[in-house]
């Protein structure tokens, strides 16, 4: 990924295969599959995280499951259109993947960068035991005026830092990719459980201070 429009958004992720390859879409005679793996925490859970993969990667028509796989690639998002609404989709777009026989052990940690601005105002609360969050949805540009949309997840100091960040500020983060199921309600008497994916940040910054910084250093 040597061009630097793709710089701002770099993914490094590993884990079980748990799924068969579901088609997506087609662009310019290349299809797109769906497929699922399985990322260890260290806290002994997991994240199940969705890929999209060409059908030029893997071989689409055959049953990875239980094989482990590594992927370079980046963090995606688009608008599904549903029940008269559009809902955010997102997946990690692979750029490079290798299958290897190893264990879960031998795997590379769960990694995620991305150089993007603050497109809604965060939202800072706490949770019943006191502990402090933040939720940031972050623009990250990609070629031909395209942008992806990624909600971020910041915990106690992180999160009172990013509370006081204005839409349109430049920031960069690091964290993983992270999965959450929630209850959503369709009706009075109907509830469908749903998954949530979005990136639990460990390190931050924000950009826009330096970047002030420097304009006026040069127009001095």
């Amino acid at each position: 990924m040597t061009d630097k429009v793709f710089d701002n958004n770099q993914v490094s992720v590993a884990g079980e295969i748990v799924s068969t390859f579901t088609f997506s879409h087609e662009v310019f005679g290349e299809g797109f599959y769906s497929l699922y793996i399985q990322v260890g925490r260290l806290s002994e859970s997991y994240d199940v995280i969705p890929l999209m993969v060409s059908e030029r990667l893997l071989d689409v028509k055959q049953d990875y499951r239980g094989k482990y796989i590594e992927v370079l690639g980046q963090f995606r998002s688009y608008n599904r259109h549903e029940s008269s609404r559009n809902r955010l989709v997102l997946s990690v777009f692979a750029r490079e993947v290798h299958v290897c026989d190893g264990g879960e052990s031998e795997m590379k940690p769960n990694h995620i960068y991305l150089d993007g601005f603050i497109c809604k105002s965060p939202v800072y609360r706490k949770t019943p035991l006191g502990r402090e969050i933040a939720d940031l949805l972050v623009a990250v540009n990609r070629p031909y005026g395209k942008s992806d949309y990624i909600p971020c997840i910041c915990w106690g100091r992180n999160a009172r830092y990013a509370e006081k960040f204005q839409v349109g500020a430049h920031i960069q983060l690091w964290g993983r990719i992270q999965s959450r199921e929630y209850q959503k309600k369709l009706s009075e008497t109907e509830v469908e459980k749903r998954v949530a994916y979005e990136v639990s940040v460990s390190k931050l910054e924000c950009l826009e201070v330096e970047e002030k910084t420097r304009e006026t250093m040069e127009n001095a």
